[in-house]
This record gives C-alpha cells, sequence and structure tokens, in this order.
C-alpha cells in the first residue's frame, strides 16, 4: 500500500505503554514530525505535551502512524475525529486543542492556567550556548536591524515607558543592589580588551558632536570641581568623597602657627 502524499495522523506514546499521550497531524513523516516535537521541547516551549516530553528518554517514545489521509480538509477533519475518539476512551492525551487545521480558537480555564503557572514555577530557562545555540555565527541582515530599530524607535519614551513617573518605593528597581560577585564579573567583562572602546578613539567630527552637546551645560571639569560645587558650596559631606574627608582632617588639625 503506497503512502499517500498528503499526510497522516499520528500518535505518540511510550514505547512500553498503549496509551497516547498526543495525537496530531502532518504533511511529512511521523518521525520527522517526532524530531520536531523534540527540539521544540529542548527549546523551552510550555505546554502540557513538552512539559512531558522533556522528561523522557527519546529511545523511549515512538510515533504510530493511525490514519493515512488524502486532502488537508479530510486531514484536519481526522484528527478532530482521532483526539475525540481517544478521549471517550479514556486516554490520557496532552493535546490543548480539539485538533483541526489552523488556529482552533483554545480558551484558558482559570484551572489550566493555575496548573501551567505551578509547573513553571521555578523552572530555569533553556539556555544554549557556542555550537548549540541555532544561531551560532550567523548575524542578522543590515536591512532586518534597521526594521527592528524604526519599530521600536521612541518605544519605551516618556508615558510608553512601563515605568515612567515612578519613583521610591513604586519604582520595581527600588531597594535592589548587586551584590559583590556579580560587581566583580561585570568589571572584569569589561575592563581592558573586554571594554567595547578598548583601543578606540573618537574621531574629531564625533568630538564636534560630543562638544556641541554639552556646550551651555554646566559639568564639574574635575572630581575636586565636582566635590566643590555639589558638596562644599552646599555644605554636605560625604564618607565616600576623598576630598570631604581631607577637608575635615584640615579643619581639625589646622597647620602650625595657624591663627586659633
Amino acid at each position: 500500500m503506497d503512502k499517500p502524499t498528503d499526510g497522516v495522523i499520528y500518535g505518540v506514546r511510550l514505547r512500553a505503554e498503549f496509551d497516547y499521550r498526543y495525537i496530531g497531524l502532518t504533511t511529512k513523516s511521523e518521525q520527522a514530525r517526532l524530531r520536531q516535537h523534540f527540539k521544540v521541547a529542548g527549546a523551552g516551549r510550555k505546554t502540557p505535551f513538552y512539559d512531558w516530553l522533556r522528561k523522557q528518554d527519546r529511545d523511549d517514545v515512538v510515533a504510530d502512524v493511525l490514519d493515512w489521509v488524502y486532502g488537508l480538509k479530510n486531514l484536519g477533519r481526522a484528527e478532530i475525529d482521532w483526539i475525540a475518539y481517544l478521549r471517550r476512551e479514556g486516554q490520557p492525551l496532552l493535546n490543548l486543542a480539539d485538533g483541526g487545521l489552523g488556529p482552533t480558537g483554545v480558551i484558558w480555564t482559570a484551572e489550566m492556567r493555575e496548573s501551567a503557572r505551578i509547573r513553571s514555577t521555578g523552572r530555569p530557562g533553556v539556555s544554549r550556548f557556542g555550537d548549540e545555540n541555532p544561531f551560532h555565527g550567523r548575524t542578522h541582515a543590515t536591512s532586518q536591524r534597521e526594521k527592528w530599530s524604526t519599530a521600536r524607535k521612541g518605544t519605551y519614551q516618556g508615558e510608553a515607558n512601563p515605568n515612567f513617573g515612578k519613583f521610591g518605593s513604586e519604582h520595581p528597581g527600588f531597594g535592589r543592589v548587586m551584590s559583590e560577585e556579580s560587581r566583580r564579573r561585570l568589571s572584569e567583562r569589561t575592563t581592558g580588551a573586554g571594554n567595547p572602546n578598548y583601543g578606540r578613539t573618537a574621531s574629531a567630527e564625533t568630538r564636534g558632536k560630543m562638544s556641541a552637546v554639552r556646550k551651555g551645560r554646566a559639568m564639574p571639569s574635575s572630581r575636586r570641581n565636582a566635590h566643590t560645587r555639589y558638596h562644599t558650596n552646599k555644605a554636605v559631606f560625604k564618607e565616600s568623597c576623598a576630598h570631604c574627608v581631607d577637608d575635615l582632617a584640615t579643619r581639625n588639625d589646622p597647620e602650625p602657627g595657624a591663627d586659633t
């Protein structure tokens, strides 16, 4: 019997069991579709089926052909019928939808959302680095980066920023302090050759633009100048400022011969 060109209905189960956990349709082979399912599961997609699939050994999972179907409309109808039939038979299917081609309008109940929240709580994300990342060694085209830049321009400015107008305890970053270990690692990554500007010098044109932007803006030209402007002139003392400490020491220990 020749394999039809339009598609098959397949069921996923454990090799040692007879209960199906997922019913799907594909215009490829059932084995190719199963490999795609494992790839999506490895990428971290969160659904009951992929959560189950991540826990299994790949060699223990099989995909059986349940039906060969001609015509895409018939293929979608067949998937709906198979899912409905196996559910009536008490099979522990993990399908969220009733099947069919295209969006099926799955509406999550409160119980489904709570169950998904519990499953995902405390679960680390799936990250792939180096050669394991499918985008390793590749770069986005300049035209694509320009599209993203245009689409995002001004997105998070002013009132569009989700943290606009939030200060103090209302700001999500309030009270957060970076740990010493994180500070050390950040410093090591951006020191020397790790600094994106390491060995680079701004051009005369860039320097001119920077100068024009800052013209007329009051800015301290040195740490001593900043100390005078923000500490001495405002009668502010900061223990972290070396000039504040030196000035205090000078006032408490005047030079010999000075008037007292």
